[in-house]
């Protein structure tokens, strides 16, 4: 365009842009990766806090147990926790505490039998052949009758059971049970309403007898064999010292046996709902009354005041033996009797810590329950410690009451 003589030039025109609202722009960017960013820093502090930090960057070892009942220990989640910081993470192979001692252990770094003459057995062969085995006894659990109220009641009032003092509620959670009268009620073959437990709102024609597990399989059958025993010896000696002696009471005490359950099962059935209708008295560790008892009250704010024990006058107390078979499986064994974290966490699972020289330590378990307001057992001090038969005179029994193949102990055995 040209105005006059001198041309006329347009004003240059500037575009304004949109700002791009895509996914990755800066704001998006920084709304993406905020979130994240948070995420990974809350992990890293967690990690840090708990000690773990550099758990993902260390190898962790996997330990291979073979054990019984205990094993309830190493699966709860906790505990899992408390050995994933030490790098270990443990395998286990379920089976009865017989098994433990009678079956191949080769490919296991450890074992953890749930008696001592299991453990005696698994040590005195291992030494024979000149091979690791180390023990730590870590904790204990008393063999316990688990029972409902209505039938502790009754034993009560046949004057068979004596309320033990607990601190507690109005109503006992435990009782001191006579075994001698306990077992001679089973020998006359008496019933439940023989004793009157109609009183209580049931009406129970079955034998009074206790539940326990497989006896050719399970320590708590296996002891609960020898407290037997050892309550209906008469005059005859604590415990059987022959082979013939050992055949002789076993037969003696078979019909006052009643077993067959898997040891899994007796207790869980004993909590279920129908448990009171299968097997009224069960025989169980004490460990598991106790930490179903914290649990109970954690979830109802209650204690399960149907559910009970009858502690035998005749006193058993396992002493399970952690058998370290090689250098890896003792480096557990050592957290498991030293490591402040894991044997509070035992305690907490119900079991009585032993300190080095295998005592019960302290009186932590006390403490710990009157903090959760569950009732202390409090037991009778003139109650009669058993001994344990030999285990060559132990397995004789177990093979007799029990209708399983004798075990082949080796040459030297105990």
């Amino acid at each position: 365009m040209v105005v006059g003589e001198r041309p006329v030039v347009e004003e240059p025109r500037l575009a304004v842009r949109r700002r791009s609202s895509g996914l990755w722009s800066r704001r998006g960017l920084l709304l993406f990766f905020l979130p994240a960013l948070a995420t990974v820093l809350t992990g890293l502090a967690t990690l840090a806090v708990s000690g773990n930090l550099l758990l993902p960057f260390d190898s962790v070892v996997v330990l291979e147990g073979k054990m019984a009942s205990k094993r309830d220990f190493f699966e709860d989640e906790k505990v899992q926790r408390i050995l994933l910081k030490h790098r270990i993470k443990v395998h286990i192979t379920s089976t009865g505490s017989r098994e433990v001692a009678l079956r191949d252990i080769a490919a296991f770094d450890f074992v953890f039998p749930s008696g001592q003459p299991a453990g005696d057995l698994i040590t005195g062969m291992r030494a024979a052949a000149g091979q690791y085995a180390k023990v730590h006894r870590p904790f204990v659990s008393p063999i316990v009758l688990a029972t409902y109220r209505e039938y502790a009641e009754t034993l009560h009032e046949a004057g068979i059971a004596t309320p033990l003092p607990s601190g507690g509620p109005d109503q006992p959670l435990y009782y001191s049970l006579d075994m001698q009268q306990f077992l001679g009620n089973i020998d006359k073959g008496r019933r439940w309403n023989d004793l009157g437990i109609q009183r209580h709102g049931i009406s129970n024609a079955n034998r009074i007898v206790a539940q326990s597990p497989d006896v050719c399989s399970s320590n708590s059958a296996g002891t609960y064999l020898a407290l037997v025993s050892f309550t209906w010896r008469g005059s005859g000696p604590d415990v059987p010292s022959t082979a013939q002696g050992a055949s002789s009471r076993a037969q003696s005490v078979k019909h006052l046996m009643e077993q067959g359950l898997p040891a899994a099962d007796v207790f869980r059935t004993y909590i279920s709902p129908e448990g009171k209708g299968i097997a009224p008295v069960v025989v169980a560790y004490e460990h598991q009354y106790l930490t179903y008892q914290v649990r109970y009250r954690a979830e109802s704010a209650r204690l399960d005041a149907e559910r009970v024990l009858l502690y035998p006058s005749s006193q058993f107390v396992t002493q399970p033996q952690f058998i370290a078979l090689n250098g890896r499986g003792e480096r557990l064994g050592e957290l498991l009797t030293t490591d402040p974290e894991l044997r509070r966490r035992a305690m907490e699972l119900g079991f009585r810590i032993l300190d080095p020289a295998g005592e019960v330590a302290g009186d932590q378990l006390s403490e710990f329950l009157t903090e959760r307001r569950i009732p202390v057992p409090a037991l009778r001090s003139d109650n009669t410690r058993s001994p344990m038969p030999r285990i060559r005179y132990l397995e004789q029994m177990i093979s007799t009451v029990g209708d399983c193949p004798p075990a082949q102990l080796p040459d030297g055995a105990p």
